[in-house]
Parts: C-alpha cells; structure tokens; sequence
C-alpha cells in the first residue's frame, strides 16, 4: 500500500480519524487541567564514621576523609531499612503520606544518600523531605543501639545539601497527555482501517450478488498512481537507521530503546496493520513459527511486568518496565514485517543483501576507530538526540584500542558482525552473484571477518569459530582445503601487519580455562548473585527492563539476565526463540533442492548458533543493534522456510502415486560418453 492509498483511506474515513482525534484531545484537555502537578524535593545526606575510629591513619581524626567501603555496606543497610514496609509505616505516623524514595546518590561510590520526596503541597511535600532527613539519622542511631555499638563508635549522619525547594514535575504530566493523544490518535488509525476494509468487504459482496443476478458490475479495481512501499522498503529504512546512526543516540527519556530506528520500525507496524486491514496483504502460509515464538515472548514479557507492577517497585524500575515493552513492540515489528509483509523472495533476497552489505560499512568503521584509536561515533551529534549511555568511553585491552564503530559496545560491535558474516558467506559463494567482480563479493567477507578480531574480545572470536566449524565441513573437499589454507594465511597476516594481537587473544583463552581472568571470575561471582532475585519470582522474574545496573549490577550474561527479569518462564521463551532459528536453517538445507539454498539454509543455522552461545558472554538483547539484527534473521528465516516448503514437491502417495505435472522431477544428466 503506497502513501497515497493510506491518505485516501483516511480521507474517506474521515468520520472516524476525525472524532476519534476530538475526543482525544478533549480527553487530554480534561487530563491536563485536572491532574494536580506533583512537587519533588530531595536532600542528601553522608554517612561519616566516628571520631574515635577516624583517629588512625590515614585520615588522623577527619571522619569525612574515611569514607571507606564499610561505610558504603552501611549506607546500603540504611537505605533498605528506610525502604522497608516498617519504617513507610513510622514515617507515616509522622506525617509523611507522599511517596518517597532512598537510594545512593548519582555518579557516586562513597556513602552518600539521596532522599527524594513527591508529592502535590508544595510546602508539605517540603515539610516531609525535613522529616525523612531526620528520621534517616535517628534510624540509623537506632540499628547501631540494637547492635550495642557504643556511642563513640556511632557513624553518624551528616546532611550534604539540606531539603531543597519543591520544584514542579511537570514532565509527567506531559508524558500522560502524550500519551492519551497517542493512543486516541491511534486507535482512530486503525479503527478508519477497520471500517475501510468492512466496507469494502460489503461492497464486494453486493457487486458479486449483481454479477450473479445478471445486473452491471464494476469492471475493475482502481489503480493506484503512488509508488508502492513494501515492507522490504520500510526494513531498508530501519537498517539505515540502525547501522548509520550511533546506538547511543536517543530520543530523551526513552533511554536505549529510543533509537530512531526503533522510532521508524513501530511507525512500520501501524503501516503493516493498515495494509492488511485494507486486505492489501496476507501472512503467506508456512511462515507462522517465528511469530508464533514472538507471541510466546510476549506472553512472558506481559507476565512479568504484571509481577513488576505487583511489587514495590522504584520508580526506575517502572520506567524500565515501560521501555521494555517499547522494546518487545520494536521485536514484534521487526518479526512481523520480515516474515509476513514480505510476499516474494526477489524482495527477501533484495534485504538479506543490504543488511550485509551496510553491516560491511560498519566494519570497514571498525577498522577505522581500531588504527587511528578513536571513536568516530563520538564525533556524530544529531540534534534532538542525547546519548543514553554519558560515560561511554574508548576501550583499551593490552595496547589496542576496542573499535565499536557505530554500536554502543565493542561487544556488540562483535556480536552484530559474528551474526550477520555467515550470510556474506553464502552471498560470496551464490551463483546468481557470479556476474560481479570477486572484490564485490569478497569484501563484506574480508572486512567482517577481519573486524572480528580487532574488537579484542572472546565473544567475537567464539562467533567466528562458530561460523567456521558450522559452514566449512558442509563444503566440498576444494573449497574446503581452500578456506582452510585463507584462514591460516589471515592469522599470519595478522601476526605481521599487527604485531602482539595474536598474542593477547590468545592470553584471554589462556587466562580462561586456567580460571586467572579478573574479568571471567567477575561475571561467575556476579551468577550467584542472581539466586536471590529469583528466589523472589522464580516464575516470572521482576519485569524485562528492570534490573538496572545502577540500581543492581551489570549481568554480562543474557540467560542471568533473563531469569532475573522474567524468571524461568522467560528463559524458556529465550531459549526457544534460539532453537527457532536453528530449526529453520536446519529445514531450509533439508528441503532444498538447489546448493545455494542448502548453504542459505546453514547460513541460518550458522546465524542462530551464533546468537545461542555469545549470548551467554553479554547481556546481548539489551544492545539495540544486535537485538535488532537478531530478531530480523530468526524472521528472514522463517521466510525463507516457507518459500522453501511451498516449491518444494509434494510428497507421493497412495491415492496420488504420480506427481503434479508442474512438479515433475529434473531430468537427469546425461553421463559423458568414455573417451577411447
């Protein structure tokens, strides 16, 4: 459906789009004058130790200078006591009714708290935050006196920044107004859509009825005089989106799920949903499984931001919670338009193409950002985007510089190319590109194969074995020998154009399986850690989106990360949404009848292999890129294993022990004559 047939279905419909558009006005009219504005103040307060225990070197009787890490245990002992049902209780007695929130203060490490107090009395809301600061201290005086600590060894409170003005909040007033307007704007789209497409389907029915009554019908649909967009057009403008534009640059207060690519692909779902309302188009057959496995995580996702909101969650973690099903909607998209909006493979093929090809773009970046030891995303600024990620910085390991060209983390940078090199691969070797030159062939070969090393790190290097030991054994004997003997001349190349590389990767396996890498012992301490999360929601976890580093630690790991936030029912949908991927490779290559379907298919497999074990080594779907690039190839596909099954042959049978006659069987080849 091309823009011009969505205007004219809209402006037929006018009397739906149009009320539907008044009363959501009216309705945020009513929401902005009556929803008093809420007042927020905070106060900060240090936690200093004793006199007496100070009096030692090095701080020589200045509590403020011996702020050590027990204090910080301290300050972490307070903040959940103040946090807790007992002390909300006592502070309510004393006159304190407005929500309230105790957490360590931003962008520090020391013993420094922040006490945040919201409500709509200006000067009551002041009046509370006076009295959290005090009960803070008179808390932590009671704990230590239960403890029997003696006075002189008391840590004792110290007010930083005294109880500030109320100042208004008037941000999420504005998020609801928003809000309301979106989804009346919305909901009259699609109920225009709806009522077009009713309409139609009557009108149809009454010109049949004629026809068959023998009376004057019309000759022929109207032909539209648009270009027509097509859901490979709209997936080249999501791929454009993603690899050119940093992944650190979002739309404010959306955090990392607000990339403007994520942005253009949920305007791409309204667009699917109008074009198969309006019966423009209709999921082919044979391609339900990546959706089916989409509708699986979503029952996940809801399930566990029901739990999230059944808790005493932060405000944080609420937020987290509303980004995360910003984030399902953007996988969702990208699932359905792939693997229902695209109706003929020439287009599917048309996308796999310009994915590799500006995913080559990204790593001839990489190559950039590795030999000149900067960062060319840091460069870009994009007005009305902020970057989501403040602190990002370049990354050293050893002496070399960690590219992540345009992706938020040099392991993301890894992931993306390890998941998209085996579909380059396959390209490469396609007899349908043999017309090209082999440098157009081979260069998004060389360059994302080549970029996987410099990121330094084992996640890509694990990805490009993966791709070695799943597509080279599937190969003839030459090209087999061939690719092996390419491979060992890469890592002497490497060797001599970049002197120690080599080396330091090899230390990191090293330093692995001997249990002496600070970083591997990091992430395995940090698998404990989990156990108490999910004891407390072991089925369906504290919500996707709400296991906030700041507020609890990095989990370097998807599957911890994922029963974390959606318990064992949502490592179940992981996992499944994995072997998804891994199934459609391995049936593509079973039913196909030519060799470049068969290497598609391992291609495939190959892809989602990839994605199963790396996600294991980071936290791989909180990366927009990778996420993005993950979801599209589960539903390519799915795609492409329903072209498959419907050109394959139908299968003989008793009641039909002949085949089709379009379906016959390819004549075999004739064998030369033996020369004499």
């Amino acid at each position: 459906m091309s823009i011009r047939e969505l205007v004219a279905v809209l402006r037929r419909r006018w009397y739906v789009i149009v009320p539907a558009i008044l009363l959501s006005l009216l309705a945020a009219l009513h929401l902005y004058r009556s929803v008093p504005v809420a007042y927020q103040s905070q106060s900060s307060v240090a936690l200093l130790d004793s006199s007496a225990a100070s009096k030692l070197p090095p701080s020589f009787g200045n509590p403020i200078s011996n702020a050590g890490g027990a204090l910080v245990v301290t300050a972490d002992v307070l903040i959940r006591t103040l946090s807790g049902a007992d002390s909300a209780r006592e502070l309510h007695s004393l006159g304190v009714s407005d929500p309230y929130t105790v957490g360590f203060a931003a962008n520090t490490s020391g013993p420094l708290l922040t006490l945040t107090v919201t409500g709509t009395d200006r000067e009551k809301v002041l009046e509370e935050t006076n009295t959290l600061t005090g009960f803070a201290g008179e808390q932590l005086n009671a704990l230590q006196a239960a403890a029997k600590v003696q006075p002189a060894y008391m840590v004792q409170t110290a007010p930083v920044v005294l109880p500030q003005t109320p100042v208004p909040q008037l941000k999420s007033r504005y998020q609801q107004v928003l809000g309301v307007l979106i989804v009346g704007v919305g909901a009259g789209f699609v109920l225009s859509f709806v009522a077009d497409a009713l309409l139609a389907a009557r009108r149809r029915r009454r010109e049949r009825s004629a026809e068959d009554s023998g009376g004057p019908g019309r000759s022929g649909r109207r032909r539209s005089r648009g270009r027509r967009v097509d859901a490979t057009a709209l997936l080249t403008g999501y791929l454009a989106l993603a690899f050119y534009i940093p992944s650190n640059l979002t739309l404010p207060g959306l955090g990392g799920v607000g990339t403007p690519a994520n942005v253009f692909a949920l305007l791409a779902l309204f667009w699917y949903l109008a074009t198969w309302l309006a019966g423009r188009i209709r999921p082919a057959s044979g391609t339900r499984l990546p959706r089916v496995a989409m509708w699986l995580l979503t029952v996940s996702v809801l399930a566990s931001y029901i739990a999230n909101a059944g808790r005493g969650s932060v405000r944080k973690e609420l937020l987290g919670a509303d980004r995360g099903l910003i984030a399902l909607l953007v996988w969702v998209s990208l699932v359905v338009l792939v693997s229902a909006g695209i109706q003929d493979r020439a287009r599917l093929d048309v996308l796999l193409r310009r994915a590799v090809v500006m995913g080559t773009v990204v790593a001839a970046i990489g190559f950039y950002d590795f030999f000149t030891a900067t960062n060319i995303a840091d460069s870009i600024s994009i007005p009305g985007l902020s970057s989501s990620v403040p602190q990002i910085t370049t990354l050293d390991r050893g002496a070399f510089t960690r590219p992540r060209s345009t992706t938020a983390q040099p392991l993301e940078f890894g992931g993306m190319l390890a998941l998209l090199l085996p579909f380059a691969v396959q390209q490469a070797f396609d007899p349908v590109r043999r017309h090209l030159k082999a440098w157009r062939r081979w260069a998004p070969v060389a360059l994302m194969g080549g970029a996987l090393p410099l990121t330094v790190s084992r996640t890509s290097i694990i990805g490009a074995l993966i791709v070695i030991l799943v597509m080279v054994p599937r190969w003839k004997p030459q090209r087999r020998w061939t690719a092996i003997g390419v491979l060992v001349g890469a890592v002497a190349c490497f060797k001599v154009i970049i002197p120690g590389l080599i080396g330091t990767i090899t230390a990191l396996f090293a330093s692995f399986l001997s249990n002496s890498d600070s970083s591997t012992q990091a992430r395995t301490v940090k698998y404990s850690a989990i156990v108490p999360y999910l004891d407390e929601r072991p089925l369906f976890g504290r919500g996707l989106g709400t296991f906030i580093p700041e507020l609890y630690f990095f989990t370097d790991n998807q599957y911890m990360l994922t029963l974390a936030e959606m318990g064992f029912l949502g490592l179940l949908v992981l996992l499944f949404l994995f072997l998804t991927g891994i199934h459609q490779g391995g049936a593509i290559r079973r039913l196909a009848v030519g060799e470049s379907d068969r290497e598609l298919g391992q291609a495939f497999f190959a892809s989602a292999l990839v994605a199963l074990v790396v996600s294991a080594t980071f936290d791989a779907l909180s990366f927009p890129m990778f996420a993005g690039m993950f979801f599209l190839t589960i539903a390519a596909g799915g795609s492409y294993l329903g072209f498959i099954r419907r050109a394959a042959p139908k299968p003989r049978s008793v009641e039909f022990p002949c085949l089709p006659a379009d379906q016959h069987p390819p004549a075999p080849s004739r064998a030369p004559a033996p020369v004499r």
